[in-house]
């Protein structure tokens, strides 16, 4: 009996490993548009995602989408909720996340929708965004028509909702060239004003001038103080017996090097099950 029990016990843990591995592995989120399936021109994930990207400045909610060839053999449901506890969409305390989940060999789709809009987005209004807005543009094998129709109204519900604003967006990264150009026309310039009214006065002057300039470009921020600080040592002490000042400008421009790489994250917002599915 023993071993039977044994082999049995072998047999369910042999089941549970089986199915545990043949889950749809969840892919990692690094842009508000995910499409494993090729679905999206690469114009047209661009456009939902910059689209995307300007409502989360402006109303502080995240929304993503995520295109699957098939989350079999799970259910629709059972994976949006893998999904949306390992993505975190929305803010954290504030729950305002809604991920869009779309099973293109299944033809079904699924709404997660945060805690924090389960007021303004209950099961039934997710059910009909589903049925009425975007599966008619499926039906017709337009799923960029129907995300884009279905992102439109979720954004349109979301903006009726009273939410905290969102957090003031980082101070935009300083550019190479703009930092060169800048600080090259400023040094130029306080050559020829210290010809004119000494090289204490010219340092000074160009300085500030190239300051200003660079504010309009960078905002008030250490790239401002940086150029003008450069610009007046350089012109004011030239020629004084540290001509290292000369060569050191080249130095500078790997400090500010490389754009953004585009990547996103959820915001720790959580999810409590809350959304409806459908399919075409």
């Amino acid at each position: 009996m023993l071993p039977l029990v044994r082999l049995s016990c072998g047999i369910l843990l042999l089941l549970l490993v089986a199915t545990v591995r043949a889950q749809v592995e969840i892919p990692v989120l690094s842009h508000r548009v995910t499409d494993l399936t090729g679905t999206l021109s690469g114009q047209q994930a661009s456009t939902l995602e910059n689209r995307l990207a300007a409502f989360e400045a402006e109303k502080g909610s995240q929304i993503a989408v995520l295109i699957v060839p098939t989350t079999q053999p799970e259910d629709i449901a059972q994976f949006g909720i893998r999904v949306a506890e390992a993505w975190k969409v929305g803010r954290k305390n504030i729950d305002d996340g809604v991920i869009l989940i779309v099973a293109k060999e299944d033809r079904k789709l699924r709404l997660e929708v945060g805690y924090g809009l389960e007021g303004v987005i209950p099961d039934a209004i997710a059910k009909r965004i589903i049925a009425e807005t975007i599966t008619p543009f499926f039906k017709r094998g337009d799923y960029a028509g129907g995300i884009d129709a279905g992102i439109t109204q979720l954004m349109q519900l979301i903006k009726g909702e009273t939410l905290p604003a969102p957090a003031k967006a980082p101070s935009a990264r300083v550019d190479d060239g703009a930092f060169m150009f800048i600080l090259l026309g400023g040094l130029i310039a306080g050559f020829i004003l210290s010809a004119i009214v000494g090289r204490f006065m010219g340092g000074l002057f160009a300085g500030f001038g190239a300051g200003a300039v660079a504010a309009l470009f960078f905002g008030l921020s250490f790239a401002v103080v940086l150029i003008g600080l450069m610009i007046f040592f350089i012109i004011s002490i030239r020629n004084s017996g540290r001509g290292g000042w000369s060569s050191g400008g080249g130095g500078f421009g790997g400090g500010f090097g490389g754009g953004s790489s585009g990547s996103w994250g959820g915001g720790g917002g959580r999810f409590g099950g809350g959304g409806a599915s459908g399919s075409w």
